[in-house]
Protein backbone atom coordinates (compact mmCIF):
# COMPACT_ATOMS: atom_id res chain seq x y z
CA UNK A 1 0.00 0.00 0.00
CA UNK A 2 1.40 2.93 -0.72
CA UNK A 3 2.47 5.62 1.77
CA UNK A 4 -0.43 8.12 0.94
CA UNK A 5 -3.07 5.57 1.61
CA UNK A 6 -2.07 4.40 4.80
CA UNK A 7 -1.43 7.84 6.05
CA UNK A 8 -4.98 8.52 5.07
CA UNK A 9 -6.44 5.27 6.43
CA UNK A 10 -4.47 6.79 10.08
CA UNK A 11 -5.71 10.26 9.75
CA UNK A 12 -9.60 8.20 9.38
CA UNK A 13 -8.53 6.36 12.62
CA UNK A 14 -7.83 9.24 14.16
CA UNK A 15 -10.83 10.96 13.41
CA UNK A 16 -12.75 8.49 14.08
CA UNK A 17 -11.39 8.13 17.93
CA UNK A 18 -12.13 12.00 18.15
CA UNK A 19 -15.54 12.36 16.37
CA UNK A 20 -14.50 14.37 13.81
CA UNK A 21 -13.21 14.01 9.67
CA UNK A 22 -10.04 12.72 7.63
CA UNK A 23 -9.84 16.12 6.15
CA UNK A 24 -10.06 17.97 9.97
CA UNK A 25 -6.64 15.67 11.18
CA UNK A 26 -4.57 16.53 7.91
CA UNK A 27 -5.36 19.92 8.75
CA UNK A 28 -4.23 19.62 12.06
CA UNK A 29 -1.18 17.93 11.06
CA UNK A 30 -0.75 20.89 8.71
CA UNK A 31 -1.31 23.60 11.33
CA UNK A 32 1.40 25.23 12.83
CA UNK A 33 -0.66 25.19 16.50
CA UNK A 34 -3.02 23.46 18.34
CA UNK A 35 -5.12 24.73 21.15
CA UNK A 36 -4.11 22.39 24.20
CA UNK A 37 -7.36 21.61 24.58
CA UNK A 38 -7.46 19.63 20.64
CA UNK A 39 -3.95 18.20 21.91
CA UNK A 40 -4.64 16.64 25.11
CA UNK A 41 -7.77 14.83 23.20
CA UNK A 42 -5.20 13.60 19.92
CA UNK A 43 -3.17 12.26 23.48
CA UNK A 44 -5.55 10.79 24.78
CA UNK A 45 -6.59 9.06 21.42
CA UNK A 46 -3.32 7.84 20.43
CA UNK A 47 -2.53 6.61 24.04
CA UNK A 48 0.46 8.78 24.88
CA UNK A 49 0.91 11.75 26.93
CA UNK A 50 0.75 15.68 26.05
CA UNK A 51 4.41 16.00 25.89
CA UNK A 52 5.14 13.34 23.72
CA UNK A 53 3.17 15.25 21.06
CA UNK A 54 4.89 18.70 21.79
CA UNK A 55 8.07 17.58 22.05
CA UNK A 56 7.99 14.68 18.90
CA UNK A 57 10.46 14.14 16.33
CA UNK A 58 10.91 11.63 14.51
CA UNK A 59 14.63 10.83 15.75
CA UNK A 60 13.28 10.81 19.08
CA UNK A 61 10.79 8.22 17.85
CA UNK A 62 13.40 6.17 16.40
CA UNK A 63 15.13 6.25 19.63
CA UNK A 64 12.27 5.32 21.11
CA UNK A 65 11.58 2.13 19.22
CA UNK A 66 15.07 1.18 18.94
CA UNK A 67 15.73 1.27 23.04
CA UNK A 68 12.01 -0.07 23.45
CA UNK A 69 13.15 -2.49 26.00
CA UNK A 70 16.10 -1.00 27.40
CA UNK A 71 13.29 1.75 28.78
CA UNK A 72 10.69 -1.12 30.21
CA UNK A 73 12.58 -1.62 33.86
CA UNK A 74 11.69 2.34 34.44
CA UNK A 75 8.43 2.15 33.90
CA UNK A 76 7.80 5.09 31.81
CA UNK A 77 8.95 5.49 28.03
CA UNK A 78 8.98 9.01 26.14
CA UNK A 79 5.76 8.31 25.35
CA UNK A 80 3.99 7.30 28.10
CA UNK A 81 4.41 3.95 30.40
CA UNK A 82 5.75 1.20 29.13
CA UNK A 83 3.72 -1.92 29.36
CA UNK A 84 5.96 -5.38 30.08
CA UNK A 85 3.54 -7.92 28.35
CA UNK A 86 2.94 -8.98 25.02
CA UNK A 87 -0.27 -8.17 23.74
CA UNK A 88 -0.38 -11.37 21.95
CA UNK A 89 -0.67 -12.82 25.55
CA UNK A 90 -3.28 -11.11 26.57
CA UNK A 91 -5.26 -12.15 22.77
CA UNK A 92 -4.41 -15.28 23.83
CA UNK A 93 -5.62 -15.22 27.61
CA UNK A 94 -9.10 -13.76 26.62
CA UNK A 95 -9.66 -15.63 23.96
CA UNK A 96 -9.44 -18.94 26.25
CA UNK A 97 -11.14 -16.74 28.89
CA UNK A 98 -13.92 -16.30 26.55
CA UNK A 99 -13.72 -20.04 25.53
CA UNK A 100 -14.11 -21.47 29.05
CA UNK A 101 -17.15 -19.25 29.36
CA UNK A 102 -19.11 -20.40 26.34
CA UNK A 103 -18.62 -23.76 27.43
CA UNK A 104 -20.00 -22.76 30.22
CA UNK A 105 -22.94 -21.38 28.65
CA UNK A 106 -23.14 -24.14 26.80
CA UNK A 107 -23.73 -26.92 29.73
CA UNK A 108 -26.48 -24.08 31.54
CA UNK A 109 -28.27 -24.19 28.54
CA UNK A 110 -28.05 -28.51 28.03
CA UNK A 111 -29.01 -28.48 31.69
CA UNK A 112 -31.96 -26.42 31.02
CA UNK A 113 -33.24 -28.36 28.18
CA UNK A 114 -33.03 -31.61 30.28
CA UNK A 115 -34.98 -30.04 33.15
CA UNK A 116 -37.51 -29.03 31.01
CA UNK A 117 -37.72 -32.33 29.16
CA UNK A 118 -37.95 -33.56 32.59
CA UNK A 119 -41.16 -31.33 33.42
CA UNK A 120 -43.11 -32.23 30.42
CA UNK A 121 -42.14 -36.06 30.37
CA UNK A 122 -44.10 -35.92 33.98
CA UNK A 123 -47.10 -33.59 32.94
Amino acid sequence: MCTRARRSRQQEALAQALGTSQHTISALENSEEIDDEKLKQIAKALGVNVEALKNFSEEAAINYFNNFYDNSGSGQGAFGPVFNFNPLDKLVEAYEENKKLYERLVQAEKEKVEYLEKILKNK
